[in-house]
This record gives structure tokens, sequence and C-alpha cells, in this order.
């Protein structure tokens, strides 16, 4: 997996900054650790999950978190003008998620499942699945050329477990581990200061639920577009 011509590229797309680092965090810690590319593309920052703080407060608390957290994670991290718990699904939005696709050239995405207690994460489900097709089709023309990802990946969040089973186990080795729950650790909610949930003891013990049984000391799951996989893997396909 070393090799240059083997190098690849993630891009996890998530409706608010946060929700793919806690879901695939340790994921693209791995990858990235190992020499590949990852960016994290937020359709928001989640401006409004912050009880004292104004949405503009929060919004400017959550970009520079965001960075802070890439950067741990050795990964860019991009983000679109919309306003949480507001994320439309229309043409537009898939067509401004698509030119990233083309832009950034991904070999795998990442983003929400489809059942989630939360609009903007179902959404953001949509508008991905529809993007990804719109990057690959070449009779689309827009400003870059087309891009067919290989491979998308939907993440568990706790807000999204209707019906999700995972079917793809990534092993995380303990340095992948460590970055990621630093990287967690810059997040205020994930330190649970804004409403309290325990989100980073919730994900670190995740990763111990899903590796158990596939026989890793810890991994992350996660789900493909048409099931039909149960697969305990040191890498994605």
């Amino acid at each position: 997996m070393s090799d240059e011509q083997k190098k690849m590229h993630i891009l996890a797309i998530s409706a608010h900054a946060g929700d793919q680092e806690l879901t695939a965090g340790a994921t693209i810690a791995k990858y990235t650790q190992e020499g590949h590319k990852a960016t994290f593309l937020h359709l928001t920052p989640g401006e409004k999950g912050h009880p004292r703080l104004s949405p503009d407060e929060y919004a400017k608390q959550k970009i520079e978190e965001a960075y802070k957290a890439a950067e741990i994670l050795g990964a860019d991290v991009r983000f679109l003008q919309y306003k949480d718990a507001e994320i439309p699904v229309n043409d537009e939005i898939k067509y401004e998620v698509a030119d990233v696709i083309r832009e950034v050239k991904p070999d795998i995405i990442i983003t929400h499942w489809k059942h989630s207690i939360h609009k903007d994460h179902a959404n953001t489900h949509k508008i991905v699945e529809d993007a990804h097709f719109y990057a690959a089709l070449k009779t689309i023309e827009r400003d870059l050329p087309h891009h067919y990802a290989r491979k998308l990946y939907f993440s568990e969040n706790w807000e999204d477990m209707h019906e999700f089973v995972p079917e793809v186990f990534i092993d995380i080795p303990e340095e992948a581990f460590e970055a990621w729950v630093k990287a967690l650790s810059v997040y205020a909610f994930a330190r649970g200061e804004t409403y309290g949930f325990p989100y980073i003891d919730y994900y670190k013990a995740l990763t111990v639920v899903r590796g158990a049984p596939v026989y890793f000391k810890r991994a992350q799951g996660f789900m493909v577009p048409r099931g039909g996989l149960n697969k305990r893997l040191q890498w994605f396909e």
C-alpha cells in the first residue's frame, strides 16, 4: 500500500463539521499515516448546536476546530456555504458537491447513512449519492472533467442507526486510534461541552464493539450502497 502508484484519496462528506471525524476519523488517520490523502467536505459548520453561543459565534468556533482536527488527522478540509438544519436537496447543491468530487478526484467517498433522526444527515446522503453519479457522467458538462469515485461507503453515526448494519470493518491500529482521539478532543461538542453527550467515550467504545466480532482490537464499521458484504478488512477495497 505504500507504493506511489497505489496512493488513494478519501473524500469524507458530512452535514456538519465533526460528523465524519467522529465516525470515520480513525480510518482516515490510518490512511493518511500510510501516505494516502484525505479531504473533509462539510456542508455546514453545524453552527446551531450550542446552547449558549449564537450561530455566528459557534460557526467561527466550529470552523476553527475543523481545521485543527483535520491537521491532526493529516487531512484537508473544505466547507460549503449552507446553514445548519437547512441543507436543501436540489440540483444546485448536488452539482456543488459533484464539482468538488471532480476537483479532488477521490478514489473513495464516505458519507452519512440514509436513515437518520437528523434531517441534515438524511439530506446529505441523498445529495452525495446523486453528486457521485453526476460527477462520473462525461455527458454532464461542468468546468472540470468527469471523475468516477470507485467506492462509496456510509459511516456509523449514533443519529443514523435505523437499519444501519455494518458490512465492512476496517482495522484501526494504535497510532491511528491515538491521532483520532486527539482530533476529536479538539471539538467542544465531542468533549461534552454543549449538550453533554459523551461522544468521545461512545465512539471509542464503538471501535471495540465493531472490532471484537471480526477479531480486530478496534475497528470502524461501514455500509455499502447495495449491501451483501460482511468483510473483515485491513483496508477499503
